[in-house]
């Protein structure tokens, strides 16, 4: 499994934190800290937008950082990602997200 498939599952590569990190898209970083903020009701400013990703080492974003509950589960657990623990199917952490989003859990199954 690629290190750029984050723990819950999501790719990267195709999240708009790391997007603006790679690419130094100032205007994305703004909208992307807009949307965080308003959908985690947290202060999430332009600047804590610098992400290489979930799994590797370097720069991480302040939600992916500290906020996100999945993340940390699976770092406690120390799983690579919530595909290796046995309670993935029943979990209610990663349960909302992977009902949303069928690639992630393509992703996870490998």
């Amino acid at each position: 499994m690629s290190d750029m498939i984050a723990y819950c599952g999501l790719d990267c590569r195709k999240c708009d934190a790391y997007l603006a990190t790679i690419h130094d898209d100032q205007e994305l970083r703004e909208k992307t800290a807009k949307l965080w903020a308003e959908l985690n009701n947290a202060p999430i400013l332009p600047e804590h937008i610098n992400c290489d990703g979930c799994r590797v080492d370097g720069r991480k974003t302040v939600y992916c950082q500290s906020l996100c509950g999945i993340r940390q589960c699976a770092l406690q657990r120390e799983v690579t990602t919530c595909g290796d623990c046995p309670e993935m199917e029943t979990c209610p952490t990663v349960g909302a997200l992977l009902s949303n989003n069928p690639d992630a859990l393509k992703n996870l199954k490998g």
